[in-house]
């Protein structure tokens, strides 16, 4: 599959989007930039599932489709992230549980929540996908929020995403092949693009227990495979 450029938009109406994110860490902005971070030999394992869906979720995009509904803390003037992680999602090769039974409370402690606000910017969002996820996963809120962020360092944002590519437009197949050029072990059975109203709206890679990437056939066959995706711009 070869992916072709993503074309620069010559004109994109810019309504009043509110662009999510948050100035003190912007995931894209070095998109592309970075080597791949190796996995740590002390990462938990997580156990009762078959593997994890890390869920990336194009911030504008979000904003401009929830709209007054919209996170403000995720949406707020003057926010500018691009790909936030939406969840690390516990799944078996058909389904996946959720609202799992745990030792830990429903409630994350802000505390802990804080420390995984530059990838995560809401903490209502942080305690959502502990209470309809993490519980899932066999580990504890600390633990499974040190996992949510390796999975994340485990991941490169290609350079199409960059700042200073946007807004553009893109197939939803040739965002894949994005991401799995510059991924290496990543495959186009092992990732889906999620969109919404004409836009690419999340990126969702799936992964071993230990971070390994891996297929999923069930979430590759839902994913979108609408061509000329608006990707706008944060900020």
């Amino acid at each position: 599959m070869k992916a072709k450029a993503i074309r620069l938009l010559s004109v994109l109406p810019m309504l009043a989007l509110v662009a999510a994110c948050s100035g003190e860490a912007a995931p894209e902005a070095q998109a592309g930039a970075k080597a791949t971070v190796p996995v740590a030999a002390d990462l938990p394992l997580g156990t009762g599932f078959d593997f994890y869906v890390l869920a990336l979720s194009w911030s504008p995009a979000y904003c401009r489709i929830e709209g007054a509904e919209a996170n403000r803390q995720q949406c707020a003037e003057g926010r500018d992230f691009g790909f936030i992680v939406h969840g690390l999602w516990p799944q078996f090769e058909a389904g996946y549980p959720e609202f799992c039974p745990a030792r830990d409370p429903d409630r994350v402690p802000s505390d802990l929540g804080r420390n995984y606000s530059d990838i995560v910017p809401s903490l209502g969002l942080i305690g959502h996908q502990w209470r309809k996820h993490g519980s899932c996963s066999g580990l504890s809120q600390r633990d499974y929020f040190k996992v949510l962020r390796a999975a994340r360092e485990r991941v490169t944002v290609p350079a199409d995403f960059a700042s200073a590519n946007l807004p553009a437009q893109i197939d939803a197949l040739d965002a894949e092949a994005a991401f799995i050029a510059t991924n290496p072990g990543l495959t186009g059975d092992g990732i889906a693009i999620a969109c919404g109203r004409g836009m690419l709206r999340e990126v969702r890679i799936c992964m071993t227990p230990s971070l390994e990437f891996r297929t999923c056939g069930e979430v590759d066959r839902g994913g979108c495979r609408i061509d000329n995706l608006e990707v706008p711009e944060p900020g």
